[in-house]
This record gives C-alpha cells, sequence and structure tokens, in this order.
C-alpha cells in the first residue's frame, strides 16, 4: 500500500513538473522569445532603409562647398519576380545591358546567407538621371524592382579634393570595426573632413515597413508607416576654410609641387590647406567612372593622393633661424643687439662653412632680415654648448623641449587624418647615429640644424602654425578646420586651449621685427602687399635630388595679425623665387580681396610657371581649381617688358654641402 501511494505521488510529481516547465516554455515563447514572431514578419514584411542625407559643408563665410545629389540604385526582391512573364529584352534595353548580363546579376549563392531571396538586394548602381528617367516611366511593368534614392557628394567650387575628402562604400572591414553600425551598401567618409568628422556627418539611417502578400509582392506600407522610421539628416558643418583663397591658391599652385597652408592666428582656424598637385573633388564622386579615375590618381607618379600639408616632411630651410633667435634670446645666450662681422662664410678647425654675401649685421634683426648662415652657425652651437662643449647632450636637449613648445616635432592634433609629427632630432637621436665608442657627436657635428637643415624636419603644417605663434607672440591653438556646427552642436574642446610657449614677449617682438625687415629691405622684398605690412621669412632648402625647394612662411598685417601663412614648392629654387611671391599674392587676395594692377605681372608668372614638366606633364585627370571672375591672368599683351623680378641673394655651398640663403 505504501508502495502503491509513493508511487502515485511520484507519477503526479512528475506531471506538475512537466505542466511547469510547459507553462514556462509557453511564457517564454509568448512574452521573451520574439524570433517567432520575427520570422513571421520576414515572411509579410518587407525592411526598406532611407538613407539620411549626410550634412553639407560650408565655408567660414557661409558659402556652400559640399551639398548632396541625388543618385539612383536600382533594387531587386528575387522572390517577387515573375521571370516567365517579364519582357526581359525591354527591361534590358532600358537598362543597357545584354541578357546574359540580366541573368548574371540575378545569380547569387543563396547558401551564403549574404542574400535572401526575399530580402533587396542591389541590381544596378548609381544610375544616371537619364537612365533613371527612361526606366521610371516604365518600372511599372517589372515587378520586383525598385528604385533606391542615395545621396552623393557634389563639390561646386571645384577646390579642395585634399582638404574635403570623398566617401568611399564601406569595406569588410569598417563593416566589422564598426559592431553593427555599417552594413553592405553604406557610405563613409575615407579622407578629409569627410573622414574626421564621420560620427558627426553620417546622419541615422530610417526603414520604410511593407506589407506582402502569401506571394511576396508588395501591397503597401504596413500599418499605415506607424512602425516606419524617418532618417536623421547629418550635422552640417561650418568649416574654417575660406573657399575663395583655397580656390586662388590652387591656381597658383597649378603645374607645381608642394603645398600651402594658411591660418588665422588668434584661433588656429585653418583658412586654406593646399597640396599640390590637386584634382577637382567631383571627379571622385559616386558615379559610374570612378573606379577607373580613382586607379588613374593613385597610380600618378607625382602622387595626387599624398597630402602633402600634414604628411610630407621637409627641411624647413632658414625660416628655423626665427626658432633658434627665440631661444637664444630666452636662455640668454644670444645677445639681441651683438653683430657679427661676415666675411663670406663660418670658419671652424681649417674649413669654411660658406654664407651668402649681405651687408654687416649688426643685431638679432639685422641677421633675420639678412638670414645670415654665420650668425646662426655661431648662436646655434652657442645653445647647445651652453652646459660645456663636452655636454652637448644636454644643450640639445633644452633646444627639443623648446621646440615642442612650439609644436614641432609632436602633432598638432588637427582634425584631420594622416598628420606627420615631422622630426627634431634629439641627444638619443644622435647617439645612435655617432656611438660614443666612435667619437661621439659635439655641436660642429650638427650646426646644420641651427640653419634649419640637416635631421629638422616640419610639415607645412608645423611652419603655417609656427608663424602663427610667432604673430601671436608666443602662443597657439591647435590648427583645426571646424569652425562651428549650424546647430549648435560644439567642435572638440581640444581646438579651445591655449598653448604658451615660456619665452619672453619682448624677444617675440624682436623676431617679429626681423620679419618686418626681411619683407622692407631683406631677401623677402617680393613679398611686400600695397598698404599691408607683412612679416616673413625666406628659406632654401636643400634637395640632393635636384632642385632645391623654395620656403617661406609669414603672418600679416604686423600688428592685429589675420593670416599666417607658410609656403613649400618644391625644385623651386630660392625661397624668394617662388614660395614668397606666391604667400604674397594670397595674403593681398585674403586682405584686399584683389591684387593690385602694379602686382599682376607677378600673379601672371607664378600661375604661368610649370616646374613639374621636366618630370612629366600633367595627367589630363588633374584638374585644377579656376580663379574667381575678374581674377584671370592678365593678357601678355598687357604686361609690361620690364616686368620686376625677385631679388634674391645668391646660393652658395657650405662646408657640408647645403645650399643656404
Amino acid at each position: 500500500m505504501n508502495i502503491s501511494a509513493q508511487r502515485q505521488r511520484t507519477i503526479q510529481l512528475v506531471f506538475i513538473v512537466s505542466a511547469v516547465i510547459l507553462v514556462l516554455k509557453v511564457a517564454h515563447l509568448q512574452l521573451l522569445d520574439d524570433s517567432f514572431r520575427r520570422r513571421a514578419d520576414a515572411t509579410t514584411i518587407d525592411k526598406l532603409t532611407v538613407y539620411p542625407p549626410r550634412g553639407l559643408v560650408y565655408d567660414r563665410n557661409g558659402r556652400l562647398i559640399v551639398n548632396n545629389e541625388a543618385m539612383y540604385d536600382l533594387m531587386v526582391t528575387f522572390s517577387q519576380l515573375d521571370l516567365k512573364t517579364m519582357n526581359i529584352p525591354k527591361f534590358c534595353q532600358l537598362l543597357q545591358i545584354t541578357e546574359d548580363e540580366f541573368h548574371l546579376r540575378l545569380k547569387k549563392d543563396w547558401k551564403s546567407g549574404k542574400f535572401s531571396r526575399s530580402v533587396p538586394f542591389v541590381f544596378d548602381k548609381k544610375l544616371s538621371i537619364e537612365k533613371y528617367a527612361l526606366l521610371q516611366e516604365s518600372l511599372y511593368e517589372f515587378p520586383g524592382f525598385f528604385v533606391q534614392v542615395r545621396n552623393i557628394r557634389g563639390y561646386p567650387y571645384h577646390a579642395g579634393a585634399h582638404v574635403l575628402g570623398y566617401i568611399n562604400e564601406v569595406d569588410p572591414r569598417d563593416i566589422e570595426r564598426s559592431k553593427g553600425l555599417y552594413e553592405s551598401g553604406d557610405y563613409i567618409g575615407a579622407a578629409g573632413i569627410e573622414s574626421e568628422y564621420e560620427s558627426y556627418m553620417r546622419g541615422e539611417k530610417g526603414t520604410i515597413s511593407l506589407l506582402k502578400d502569401n506571394l511576396g509582392r508588395i501591397e503597401g506600407r504596413y500599418m499605415n508607416g506607424a512602425f516606419d522610421t524617418a532618417a536623421v539628416p547629418g550635422h552640417d558643418l561650418i568649416s574654417s576654410i575660406d573657399i575663395d583663397l583655397q580656390t586662388y591658391g590652387e591656381y597658383l599652385m597649378q603645374n607645381k609641387t608642394g603645398s600651402i597652408v594658411a591660418i588665422e592666428p588668434k584661433t588656429g582656424q585653418i583658412l586654406c590647406m593646399i597640396s599640390a598637385p590637386t584634382y577637382d573633388p567631383n571627379l571622385l564622386a559616386m558615379t559610374q567612372g570612378r573606379g577607373a579615375i580613382f586607379s588613374q590618381l593613385l597610380t600618378d607618379t607625382l602622387k595626387p593622393f599624398f597630402d602633402r600639408t600634414v604628411m610630407a616632411k621637409y627641411p624647413p630651410g632658414s625660416i628655423f633661424k626665427t626658432v633658434v633667435s627665440l631661444i637664444g634670446l630666452q636662455e640668454g645666450t644670444l645677445n639681441p643687439d651683438r653683430g657679427i662681422g661676415c666675411n663670406g662664410g663660418y670658419f671652424y678647425a681649417g674649413r669654411l662653412y660658406k654664407c651668402h654675401h649681405h651687408a654687416h649685421v649688426s643685431n638679432v634683426v639685422d641677421a633675420i632680415a639678412n638670414s645670415c648662415n654665420t650668425y646662426y652657425f655661431n648662436e646655434f652651437r652657442n645653445e647647445i654648448d651652453k652646459f660645456g662643449f663636452a655636454n652637448s647632450g644636454q644643450g640639445l636637449d633644452m633646444f627639443a623641449e623648446y621646440c615642442r613648445q612650439f609644436g614641432l616635432g609632436v602633432p598638432l592634433g588637427i582634425d584631420y587624418p594622416n598628420e606627420s609629427s615631422g622630426n627634431i632630432p634629439t641627444t638619443k637621436y644622435y647617439d645612435k647615429i655617432y656611438p660614443k665608442n666612435l667619437g661621439g657627436w659635439r655641436s660642429p657635428t650638427i650646426m646644420s640644424v641651427g640653419i634649419g637643415q640637416g635631421e629638422t624636419q616640419l610639415t607645412t603644417l608645423q611652419m603655417a602654425n609656427l608663424a602663427a605663434c610667432i604673430a601671436n607672440g608666443g602662443y597657439w591653438y591647435s590648427p583645426h578646420l571646424a569652425k562651428e556646427f549650424r546647430d549648435g552642436t560644439p567642435i572638440p574642446a581640444r581646438f579651445y586651449e591655449r598653448h604658451d610657449v615660456k619665452i619672453d614677449p619682448r624677444y617675440f617682438a624682436l623676431v617679429q621685427e626681423g620679419m618686418a625687415q626681411c619683407v622692407i629691405r631683406g631677401t623677402a622684398r617680393i613679398a611686400q602687399v600695397p598698404g599691408i605690412q607683412v612679416c616673413g621669412k625666406t628659406g632654401t632648402s636643400q634637395n640632393p635630388h635636384g632642385e632645391d625647394h623654395s620656403v617661406f612662411f609669414a603672418f600679416a598685417p604686423k600688428e592685429n595679425p589675420k593670416i599666417a601663412i607658410a609656403v613649400y614648392v618644391e625644385n623651386a629654387g630660392w625661397g624668394a623665387s617662388y614660395a614668397a611671391p606666391i604667400a604674397g599674392l594670397m595674403i593681398e587676395r585674403m586682405m584686399n580681396d584683389t591684387i593690385a594692377t602694379a602686382r599682376k605681372p607677378v600673379e601672371e608668372r607664378m600661375v604661368n610657371a610649370n616646374l613639374i614638366s621636366k618630370f612629366r606633364k600633367p595627367d589630363k585627370i588633374q584638374v585644377q581649381a579656376k580663379p574667381r571672375p575678374g581674377n584671370e591672368p592678365p593678357n601678355p599683351d598687357d604686361v609690361p617688358s620690364d616686368v620686376p623680378d625677385t631679388q634674391p641673394t645668391l646660393g652658395v655651398t657650405t662646408g657640408n654641402g647645403q645650399r643656404k640663403r
């Protein structure tokens, strides 16, 4: 009896436990697990992605410089096709494809999981407006096909290719890194501003829910659109770029290799950023034929994709003498009133390190104005040997620390990809090159650094930022391309942080005056601008592979400066030959909005100079920006024959084989 009762209770317990498990499973399926509902929805509801318009880009004066233009993708849902009744020849004729190509595009690996017969996929990308118009009239005849509108970029000013960047279709790596944010077919900023501010400008995708019947045919909006979500447009960016100045700079730099960067000193906002050679940014819009153009640009021997403003590392040449002056004045190794007799060069250990011919140097202002190599060989050695001739390392590291305060040898933190840090050599660097067991190094070994040669390397951006720092009297803000967002979204806070150089402002005043005199009576007279006091410094950077590079940096006006600029023209000779006149024209264009009649011959000479023809002629796709109306070069018949030319001092070879100014 007891055994029977126990067996009965056991059976009852099993039934109760089983019932509880079944109830819990039903509750889970009904309340928690939505997989069955999603499967049902998948057979009856189509989710159509609505792509948001990317944020627009304006220049600092409110001009629209990057817009959105409609593009059309032809989509198809395989399960909705009736290939037996479809008029395939007519469809192919509308798209201008063959019937074999038609069937090939529909052939997918359904087992791979990448495609589904009930999920739309792209049949034809980037339809032209003409093809779309023809197709749209007859699209009702082809159930299963529909057109999805996308936005591609357009560039009204045909300028700023590097700085504005471009968009690409995401690749598998982009999709994997995004952790679900992007999916196949999405576009992503791939360069320039488009890349740096992708998270701000991409917007948020929306969806439209479409109801299907039992045969998979679209019947209309599901629940009258109750479950649709609107696409959220990206943030509109007001950039710091002055598109007129950008366009004019590209106009001057046509048929040249090099870069220009201009900065507003008081804010760090970048006014223009030009890498040459360049190309029309519309060439890389997401249209048919883009792939071939991209490949041609990628294999171009002049490397138009290489952004020389932030990626190229150049010896700065004599513009670096301003840094040597400031450090020496602060450290007490340079008496501002000290003069020097330069007899054609600097003598050391029975060897002559040549200098070019110039007037007597009576003080630091004269030294900057006349760019005396002898003066700066001597002064740089004084700074490196401040703690003793045998303790050059301590002096060099002190020097390098000041350089870092100027933003030299370190990234400046620009809101732009691929920024190089340049190179300011340190004790550790030279100890590797000149091991102590082989004699080591001393100040004479590295004194070419004092005139901006040797291992010193800067980007054009760093040179422009250095000019801005000197213009401000000892402080700078990280250069940036974002001025503000139109909806009030703040730009990164780091662009409001002031960076101070630990050098007395009175010494900056001396260097400013030296740069002013360099333009008034020194090596940079060609950079003079009517009515504007320009402060600048020329440089000639040694190029062991050919013609030297032309360098110039400046700010203007001297009081309350509005622009700091650096120009670097490769294979162009003296700083006063091309870099200085180009910078002068850029300053004049910004400050006066026009070029004076007397300066038109200089402009014409810069525009017409072809400094790359010796390497090869530019490819047809390297479309250069055009100037605004009214700024075309003058008619050669109107130019007087006695055009004023530059007045550079002669370049000579120093003892270490370097030509300097």
